[in-house]
């Protein structure tokens, strides 16, 4: 508060009282215990004079002490207590940043706990010019909301108002997005709002409300956008939104498997996500990508065409077109596509390739009209992530074919009409592989491997009981090193 203090307030209708309890020291030896009002709807809130940044607090419920579900930092994880963090005490140099617009981009997909042996934000800073000279013009940054373990690729976050402690401190991230801007180069955040982490996520113990039971989710619960109480569900995402381009000078987001968020209200939570993204960003130009397995097209379309007016979407299927043509295979997801020339023109102009046809893989139509959608709107990759952790052995493209159509195929997606990606390493064809890797208690562990397992499986050639000795443990840290 500008006159000292901290102001706390938080939703917590499971609970008859919630109170605040701070020290200097990790297990809160000592500590001082401050009750909050309680507000209509189940909030509860309150300035504490005495609380300053740098302090750890958790939140004393009912039944239990808590980590603050809005954490701004977990500096020993997301099942210790909080940090109070001043956000305001960064000194900005980018006032004349513009921000990034649809057009004209060239995006790098980066994980920062394997970008550089250091696998900080300090270490990462020091490669941000290379990347500029490179040609590259937006960084996609894979997930950074704190999640359990040492290791992960961050897609089972748990705080999501946390840069994980794994890279370093809030303001180590800020320097990272201040040095990017100072070089030209925009940052966007994949941000994970379909599901959260198995592991150090508390929500329920303040409203059972965060999730529910309508649909179905690949990875665990599905959130509550459209029930009972989703009101300040709601709200607590769409405040994430807002948080990281206020706060951290974000330039737009990358939603992560889009096709996992439910809302059957009249108005689209993931269009109140842009529209949210649009008016925090002001003056400034933001960037939206969604990811979105089935290809909506409605979410890059316009709100007058009942669209959710995202900037662009992964086009998934020039890279499933591509695999085929430069390895020969098309098993599993592969199925449907031969990898010809015509397959990369119909592509190039038209952007996704399944607009409502059968889709044998699936048993059924795939895709949804674009014919009309600016090839900006297509984001055009050989290796991504997922893709790459999907070789087997985490081998990148140039380990799966000849140097001539790596070229080949290279030379297309960077000249194409549409906005292309590249992921880490790809630009001088690392020899690092990119796993699967993910830092679990060992019964989580155990079944993390054998879902792994499951799902490779859909692969002919990965099928066998011959294949598991070379799938990598995801647990283990030497298959997080190796990346």
């Amino acid at each position: 508060m500008p006159d000292g203090g901290v102001h706390f307030r938080v939703w917590a209708p499971r609970c008859s009282s919630v109170a605040v309890q701070l020290s200097d020291s990790p297990d809160l030896a000592g500590p001082a215990v401050v009750p909050l009002s309680p507000e209509p709807e189940g909030y509860f809130s309150g300035l504490v004079e005495h609380a300053h940044a740098g302090l750890l607090y958790r939140f004393v419920l009912d039944h239990g002490s808590f980590p603050d579900p809005a954490s701004r930092f977990q500096p020993q994880g997301p099942h210790a207590p909080s940090q109070i963090i001043d956000p305001d005490t960064f000194q900005w140099s980018d006032d004349l940043w513009k921000g990034v617009r649809r057009e004209g981009q060239i995006i790098y997909e980066m994980h920062i706990g394997t970008f550089t042996n250091g696998g900080n934000w300090m270490s990462a800073i020091d490669e941000l010019p290379r990347l500029a000279e490179l040609g590259i013009t937006v960084l996609e940054l894979m997930p950074v909301a704190d999640f359990a373990g040492e290791f992960g690729w961050g897609y089972d976050g748990v705080n999501l108002f946390a840069p994980t402690r794994l890279y370093g401190g809030p303001d180590d991230f800020r320097r990272f997005i201040d040095r990017a801007h100072q070089l030209g180069l925009g940052v966007i955040l994949d941000v994970v709002y379909n599901h959260f982490g198995p592991s150090g996520n508390y929500l329920r113990q303040f409203s059972t409300a965060y999730f529910s039971d309508r649909y179905t989710n690949e990875w665990g619960d599905p959130i509550n956008f459209d029930g009972a109480g989703s009101g300040p569900v709601r709200e607590f995402f769409l405040a994430n939104v807002a948080y990281w381009i206020s706060e951290f000078h974000i330039d737009g987001l990358r939603l992560d498997a889009t096709q996992q968020i439910f809302d059957a209200s009249p108005s689209h939570i993931v269009g109140e996500m842009v529209d949210i993204a649009r008016q925090t960003a002001g003056h400034r130009d933001v960037y939206v990508l969604a990811e979105n397995e089935p290809q909506e097209a409605k979410i890059i379309r316009s709100p007058v065409c009942g669209g959710f007016d995202a900037d662009a979407m992964w086009n998934d299927d020039f890279h499933h077109s591509a695999m085929v043509a430069l390895t020969g295979r098309n098993e599993a997801y592969y199925t449907d596509y031969k990898g010809t020339p015509q397959e990369f023109v119909s592509s190039a102009k038209h952007g996704f390739l399944y607009q409502g046809q059968w889709y044998l893989w699936q048993k059924k139509v795939r895709g949804t009209p674009s014919l009309d959608l600016p090839p900006s709107q297509f984001i055009t990759f050989l290796q991504n992530h997922d893709q790459v952790a999907n070789s087997l052995r985490g081998q990148r493209l140039h380990q799966l074919t000849s140097p001539g159509r790596s070229r080949a195929l290279t030379a297309l997606l960077l000249l194409g009409p549409n906005t292309p990606m590249l992921f880490q390493g790809q630009e001088f064809a690392a020899s690092a592989p990119f796993l699967y890797f993910a830092d679990h208690e060992p019964e989580l562990a155990a079944k993390v491997v054998e879902g792994r397992r499951k799902f490779l499986s859909q692969f002919r050639s990965m099928a066998s009981v011959e294949m598991d000795p070379f799938i990598a443990d995801p647990s283990d840290q030497n298959t997080f090193l190796r990346c």
